[in-house]
């Protein structure tokens, strides 16, 4: 055995202890102590210590009657409680990614527009009153400003998806995808539609064109008779 080596060797080097020069060495007490009758109750105990080590931990009365009837629940309240990541708050604005947006932003503003004009072209048949004669007589009480304010802002959405969409379609052919042509075709796009909108809001009929609309009537879109 270990420990019976263990006595055995130190009991040597007691004995060489005066004739090295050094004072003998005693034995240590862990090894008195651990005697064959306390290995063997070691032994006997351990079946019963191993058992309370292995028993499931009690739980709490109140953590058993918690509210949550899901495990899950609070992992789901935690993750609502998330802050968004990355925020869009975190990116400096940049002309390719503000372009972007205004795209998909005025496709969506342009769709109720287009109900406006289907509505426009069914009202003889519908019976409804959106003729063009109601809605000029209408407009046409709005001092020049507000009439050119309220054309530029209408037609811009149209004007800017329409050439932006020329831009998309140049890049479907694979053509102007590096950094310095796509700033430059953008800031082409935004001059563009902005100069286009300012012409159609400042279109202005003839007198003699007046004349003949409010003797005929003609169905035409109601954006270009002001």
């Amino acid at each position: 055995m270990d420990i019976a080596r263990y006595s055995i060797v130190n009991k040597q080097l007691q004995a060489l202890g005066p004739s090295l020069g050094s004072k003998p060495r005693p034995e240590p007490l862990f090894y008195i102590s651990l005697t064959p009758f306390s290995l063997q109750s070691a032994r006997n105990d351990f079946p019963k210590n191993y058992a309370a080590l292995a028993a499931p931990i009690p739980i709490a009365q109140s953590a058993r009657s918690s509210k949550l009837s899901d495990p899950n629940d609070l992992l789901r309240k935690q993750r609502l409680n998330r802050p968004v990541s990355p925020h869009i708050s975190i990116y400096q604005p940049q002309i390719t990614s503000v372009l972007s947006l205004l795209h998909r932003n005025t496709g969506l503003l342009s769709g109720p527009f287009y109900l406006f004009f289907a509505a426009y072209a069914a009202s003889p048949w519908l019976g409804w009153h959106i003729d063009s004669t109601s809605m000029a007589a209408s407009f046409g009480t709005l001092p020049v400003a507000a009439k050119v304010l309220l054309k530029t802002t209408a037609a811009l959405p149209f004007t800017f998806h329409c050439i932006n969409g020329v831009r998309h379609l140049v890049w479907d052919l694979g053509r102007g995808f590096s950094n310095k042509q796509v700033t430059k075709s953008g800031r082409t796009v935004i001059g563009l539609s902005i100069s286009s909108a300012l012409l159609l809001g400042y279109l202005w009929p003839s007198t003699a064109s007046e004349r003949s609309f409010k003797q005929t009537s003609p169905p035409c879109p109601p954006l270009l008779l002001f």
